[in-house]
């Protein structure tokens, strides 16, 4: 399909300077606290093999996780709450969250009379032979229903209930009802797989062998490796969850970035270039796949994540790592994340741990920083106005619900350049450019796994050439390559939970850009 630049380039709908990436040190504090660091947020519709459409959302935390580290692993945080928000409509422009997830973790040592903190042998598939063992919860707080329920109860109060009374008890009872637990723990299957250690996880690998590089991605659920496959769960509702430990998906020249080398080497002749600045390292990520009913009809929903870390109790009580979310203290916010880059290109030092301790409907209040980026001196600047205040203010990822679902990695008509490589879908609701509805089949119509949004953002800056107005821009831009890294360093699976496997700890080619995809 032909798309005149303009309307290309107003698609992608606000992009950031520069290059859009995350480095996953986005803001001081929050670099202290590596289990608590939000790297990346995907939020894209799929569709699974029976043809239920989903809203598959994720979060990711804990970056540069070295693989085939010990004695201790990485792992989730008991006394951290991770959150997945989703705003719908109207509430997406406001920066409110309809609905939210949240996941509470568990740590528990089968035996705590060995030096062997993690493995104690081959990892069986299901995981149950571990040492250290954890397990979550799932909760779902429908905002909707709770407001809902507020609303009767100050009806309750006009019609002149003076007191708590029989009122007051059905009251308390149907507000709980906005928050619901999806699943709790090892009795519905809730356990985080291993880390891929290598000899001692062999399922991970290739031909099941720990000596082999991880598993490439697949396109059927029966072919996953069997960790994966065992810690892929079904909630109440119909939802799908996974959390546990990935290939850091994000692939990325940041180092050109960061070293203000917007040439990615050519200007230097660096030899070492390209340089994928996360390949070789693994996180830790939650995929949940939310029923496309549970959105209630809606067209537009987005997207963010947050960590919340536990308040210390001022008793002297030991913390409990026995129970779900210690419910002895209420939780304070620490990170926060939508889009990628917002906070640590386009905020300036005095607002970046600000923001990641508010919601996004206090967003209206950065727009400034939006509007005229710092970082715009680096090149001409937005192609349109407005861009970058369109996608970050308020800063959730929004993703069109009435389209079909996105095109996977892997899959033929993938393009990691998004719009500008001729991938795009067809919304039934809106028709911003006049051309039939067509919309970016990714980011920052969502954000897949597998987007290259720093390319997309250099086109979109105009930094990769500017073709004429006729000019088909699928033809123009259909070898930009901007900073030499154009796939991950594994592939990604087009199947839940779609993240790629976690990185082998005994061979990984890390910052080995001589390896391919072949290995």
């Amino acid at each position: 399909m032909r798309m005149n630049l303009l309307a290309a380039v107003a698609a992608a709908a606000a992009l950031p300077v520069a290059a859009n990436a995350s480095s996953h040190m986005d803001a001081p504090l929050i670099t202290f606290d590596d289990a608590a660091n939000t790297t990346d947020v995907y939020a894209f519709l799929s569709e699974d093999a029976k043809g239920q459409l989903y809203l598959t959302t994720a979060l990711s935390v804990f970056p540069f996780e070295e693989p085939g580290i010990g004695p201790n692993t990485y792992r989730f945080d008991d006394r951290v709450r991770y959150a997945i928000h989703v705003s719908l409509g109207d509430n997406v422009a406001k920066g409110r969250a309809d609905l939210s997830y949240e996941f509470d973790f568990s740590t528990v040592y089968a035996n705590q009379n060995t030096i062997l903190q993690a493995f104690t042998g081959i990892v069986s598939p299901n995981g149950d032979n571990q040492n250290l063992r954890q397990s979550y919860r799932v909760t779902r707080i429908d905002r909707r229903e709770s407001e809902r329920n507020d609303d009767d109860h100050r009806g309750g109060k006009r019609r002149g209930y003076k007191h708590r009374g029989s009122y007051g008890k059905r009251y308390k009872h149907r507000s709980r009802r906005g928050r619901m637990v999806l699943g709790r723990g090892v009795a519905d299957g809730l356990i985080v797989p291993p880390n891929n250690q290598g000899l001692l996880t062999p399922f991970y690998n290739e031909d099941n062998n720990g000596d082999n590089r991880a598993r490439q991605g697949v396109s059927k659920t029966s072919d996953l490796d069997a960790y994966t496959k065992a810690g892929v769960v079904d909630l109440k509702g119909g939802y799908q969850v996974f959390a546990g430990q990935r290939d850091d998906g994000f692939y990325a020249d940041i180092q050109s970035i960061f070293d203000l080398d917007l040439s990615f080497g050519a200007a230097t002749g660096t030899d070492t270039k390209p340089f994928d600045s996360q390949g070789g390292f693994n996180l830790h990520t939650i995929v949940l796949n939310i029923p496309i009913e549970e959105l209630n009809g809606a067209q537009l929903a987005g997207v963010y994540a947050t960590t919340s870390r536990r308040r210390e109790d001022h008793d002297d009580k030991p913390s409990s790592y026995e129970r779900f979310g210690n419910a002895r203290g209420d939780y304070r916010q620490v990170g926060r994340q939508g889009n990628p880059l917002f906070v640590e290109a386009l905020l300036p030092i005095g607002e970046k741990d600000a923001y990641n301790q508010r919601k996004p409907k206090t967003d209206f209040a950065l727009r400034q920083f939006a509007q005229t980026p710092e970082l715009s001196g680096f090149g001409p600047g937005p192609l349109l106005p407005g861009l970058l205040e369109s996608i970050y203010i308020p800063d959730l990822i929004k993703v069109d619900l009435t389209t079909g679902p996105s095109r996977l990695a892997g899959e033929a008509e993938f393009d990691r350049l998004g719009v500008f490589g001729g991938d795009i879908l067809q919304s039934q609701f809106q028709d911003p450019f006049g051309n039939g509805g067509f919309i970016p089949g990714g980011w920052p119509n969502g954000r897949r796994f597998g987007d290259d949004v720093v390319d997309i953002a250099v086109i979109a800056l105009g930094l990769a050439g500017r073709p004429g107005p006729d000019d088909a821009i699928t033809e123009f831009f259909a070898d930009v390559n901007i900073d030499g890294i154009d796939e991950n360093d594994i592939t990604f699976n087009q199947v839940f939970p779609y993240a790629a496997t976690p990185l082998n700890g005994r061979n990984h080619g890390h910052h080995d850009e001589s390896t391919t995809l072949d290995n």
